[in-house]
């Protein structure tokens, strides 16, 4: 999928207006920034266009801002972050495009940095507007995508815009595309996915995809309770979704024509409250009492699944595999996250993590700098996993 896609490493950009689309989609309230995770991971891919003498563009999205101005969706607050980090003089422009900031692309001196304004704050962007595009990148020598966690959709910065320049991908780019493939594509086997989440019909597209990749699959979180039902469990009170019993049977029986043996909850934690500190019991996962509702696996499972960890070379992780926000039903996602995370500093397994709140999952167990690569992509993580070609991704493969 991704062997042919040019990275701006290979690349002469010394003395070139270098437009870098970036994922900057940063929570910011009343314009104080409340976490810099995206900012820092693009950071290499600033560095190396800045020290290889670029004159440097950056655009981003922010929100949803629906087509129009809003200040509580400006990239703005961006800019003193942005020089106090890299070094530099950082300039802005209150538009991504137009005379003004085409202006501004034109004096750009040397190791200069100019951010341009929300690119949703034009409707254009979203339509994969070809106009916009080329206004985009009027007074840029080559663009650079090094958002990959957008690069699912069809927009016209990531899009669009590659018609109009020579494009490539940035460092993080880069990173994101040789995981996710070296464990799709090319795992050291044996190799496992763990998906969890709370319904099937999101992830019925990702499981049919993994039975045909993968060794192990571990379904958790409450889409497990649809299986255990299919199986003719009572899940008493418990999330599942009636009307995917017969995929849950399919997946099942799919599994094992691919050879892809597929791990449940053998126990369950339950209780009648889902609430902080309710009161818990541990069931087997056939004996669910009505009154109660499944909220994390038990301690049997998390031995089970620890110890198919020992036995696995490269481990995929996708989704927790309890309600983990809600003290204590995240015991399970965290025990097994940090017997993942001690076996990849050993050197024992390979740890590819991503999508949704799997990143949020594996902060809360004070994890996420153990395992091999965490991505930072949600809906282009996921859908990768369903091994739909990316249109962003595919753009720069083709040319």
């Amino acid at each position: 999928m991704s062997s042919n896609i040019k990275s701006i490493v290979n690349e002469d950009i010394s003395n070139k207006v270098v437009i870098l689309r970036a994922d900057l989609n940063i929570p910011i309230v009343n314009g104080i920034i409340q976490d810099l995770t995206r900012l820092t991971r693009l950071m290499p891919t600033i560095n190396y266009l800045l020290e290889n003498k670029s004159k440097l563009v950056i655009c981003s999205h922010l929100g949803r801002p629906k087509g129009k101005f809003d200040e509580n969706f400006s990239l703005k607050p961006l800019v003193n972050v942005l020089s106090k980090i890299t070094k530099t003089k950082v300039h802005f422009n209150s538009s991504c495009i137009g005379d003004e900031a085409l202006k501004q692309k034109n004096t750009l001196e040397q190791g200069e940095i100019l951010l341009l304004e929300n690119l949703r704050f034009h409707e254009s962007e979203i339509k994969n507007d070809y106009d916009f595009a080329n206004e985009l990148s009027k007074g840029c020598d080559v663009f650079v995508n090094d958002a990959f966690s957008c690069s699912h959709r069809t927009h016209a910065s990531l899009h669009a815009i590659t018609k109009f320049l020579p494009s490539f991908s940035g460092l993080l780019f880069d990173e994101e595309v040789k995981a996710l493939t070296s464990v799709l594509n090319s795992p050291i086997k044996p190799v496992a996915a763990l998906v969890g989440g709370a319904k099937i019909s999101s992830k019925i597209n990702i499981i049919e995809y993994l039975l045909t990749k993968m060794d192990y699959l571990v379904i958790g979180g409450a889409m497990a309770n649809t299986f255990l039902f299919a199986q003719g469990f009572n899940m008493g009170r418990s999330l599942y979704e009636k009307d995917c019993i017969d995929i849950a049977k399919s997946i099942l029986k799919k599994s094992e024509l691919n050879n892809c043996q597929i791990i449940l909850p053998e126990d369950l934690v339950v209780s009648k409250k889902f609430e902080n500190n309710a009161e818990i019991e541990i069931v087997p996962s056939n004996a669910v009492p009505s009154e109660m509702m499944a909220l994390d696996i038990g301690p049997k499972t998390i031995k089970k699944i620890s110890s198919m960890f020992q036995n696995v070379s490269t481990l995929l992780w996708n989704g927790p595999v309890g309600a983990f926000e809600t003290t204590p039903f995240g015991e399970g996602t965290f025990k097994l996250a940090r017997e993942a995370a001690k076996l990849t500093l050993n050197k024992n397994l390979i740890t590819v993590a991503g999508g949704g709140d799997t990143a949020s999952a594996l902060n809360n167990a004070n994890v996420v700098d153990d395992f091999t690569y965490v991505s930072s992509a949600g809906g282009a993580f996921l859908e990768w996993l369903e091994g739909i070609e990316l249109p962003a991704i595919s753009v720069l493969s083709n040319k």
